[in-house]
């Protein structure tokens, strides 16, 4: 029997849907403005329509007309996202029935489940199991919740038709810090796209981890809140990879050693406290970084120039006002003559709020800065910091400095998100 709930949701949809999307039952002006035109499509172009929305929304279209009734069982395309249901009950049944009721003949090419929180042993393997049976045809497959790892690695493993993975990996328990090892030994041949958190990557008895030397075509890598054990060093090599992203990762090596020689675009976000080497940086055309600092550290300045003077050709460079506060922190940064950035064409710097740490460890860089010129001066200073006064958003000179090589490139400083 269904819940009242589920009636009501369901007659407000019926009553959002007859206002907006005339049905056949309605009939049609003379002039044609209530010509649904849409349903007169094939059934190929509105699946593929369809195969954008999220699932939850795909199934209620059945409502719309006789037409549509149906079609919702044939969509390739699966987007199970727990945050659009009001509880997790209602999830639970709305995955039971959408795997049970969908036309099992029909290809599914994508699919993608996100829940916030711990999931349900039983509804998972369904899930994966579902997973299982078209793992023939799967190219698409994104999974973000807290459950038994194992069970959906050994799901993923099966999935050899892969070209885009997507996997956002938590313990079962909140309290249970085991860690989820990336499997070196796993076989995508078709994989383009690779998207991972909260993984572990494991060295060997060379102390290097390089967990993806299997994926031969790998286009796109993104890790994020990933560690390495065992390994000084984390080597990403690839000869077809061209977008690299790294975010918020919490690396213990000194190391990362990129062989990418076609490289186009590098993407950070987090505590720069990694040198990178390598041939990774010299073909790479956009840059955008994003970096932190909570304490007074030289690592963080030191990495961060160390990585301008890796990009030789880079023409686009997105950085946050924080990046650039970091930086500044470099003894003597502004005497220092690069030889990099030559051939930029833009430059967007994005003002962040101020971080509370940063921030102390900027003012006291200023403050050491001035009492070197005057004792008045610093205690001028130190008075306008008691008063409220905040360090600027973009340290004075540090634009110049990284266009010093290319004075003529454009800068525009932004508000938007990072």
């Amino acid at each position: 029997m269904r819940d009242m709930s589920d009636f009501l949701e369901e007659s407000m949809i019926r009553e959002k849907i007859k206002r907006r999307w005339p049905s056949e039952d309605d009939g049609y002006e003379e002039n044609g403005e209530n010509e649904d035109k849409l349903s007169d499509l094939p059934d190929d172009i509105l699946l593929h329509v369809l195969s954008f929305l999220n699932t939850k929304h795909v199934v209620q279209t059945c409502v719309l007309s006789t037409r549509w009734k149906y079609l919702w069982k044939h969509i390739p395309t699966l987007t199970l996202h727990s945050s659009s249901f009001s509880t997790m009950k209602h999830f639970a049944r709305f995955l039971s029935k959408i795997l049970t009721l969908r036309d099992s003949s029909t290809t599914l090419h994508t699919l993608d489940l996100v829940h916030h929180g711990e999931i349900e042993s039983r509804l998972l393997k369904n899930v994966l199991n579902y997973v299982s049976s078209h793992n023939t045809h799967l190219k698409e497959l994104g999974i973000n919740v807290r459950a038994d790892t194992c069970l959906i690695l050994s799901c993923v493993s099966s999935c050899r038709a892969l070209t885009s993975l997507k996997l956002s990996m938590y313990p079962k328990s909140c309290y249970n810090f085991s860690e989820t090892l990336f499997p070196n030994s796993l076989n995508l041949p078709d994989l383009t796209s690779l998207d991972l958190t909260n993984f572990v990557f494991c060295g060997g008895q060379n102390g290097c981890a390089a967990p993806f030397l299997a994926f031969n075509k790998l286009n796109s890598l993104v890790i994020h809140k990933c560690t390495v054990k065992h390994a000084k060093i984390l080597r990403i090599s690839s000869e077809t990879l061209v977008n690299l992203s790294m975010h918020n990762n919490k690396f213990n090596i000194g190391i990362i050693e990129l062989s990418t020689p076609n490289l186009h675009t590098f993407t950070f976000s987090g505590i720069p406290s990694q040198i990178i080497r390598g041939s990774g940086l010299s073909s790479v055309k956009l840059v955008s970084i994003d970096a932190l600092m909570y304490s007074n550290d030289r690592i963080p300045p030191m990495v961060l120039l160390s990585w301008l003077l890796e990009f030789a050709n880079l023409k686009s460079f997105i950085v946050s006002s924080t990046t650039l506060q970091v930086l500044s922190l470099f003894p003597n940064l502004l005497k220092v003559k690069h030889l990099s950035l030559r051939n930029l064409k833009s430059m967007e710097i994005k003002l962040h709020p101020h971080l509370l740490g940063l921030s102390d460890v900027l003012e006291e860089a200023m403050l050491k800065k001035a009492a070197a010129k005057s004792r008045k001066e610093a205690t001028k200073l130190r008075k306008a910091f008691n008063a409220g006064l905040k360090p600027p958003f973009i340290p004075d000179g540090i634009v110049d400095f990284l266009l010093q090589n290319s004075p003529s490139a454009k800068v525009d400083i932004t508000t938007s998100a990072f």
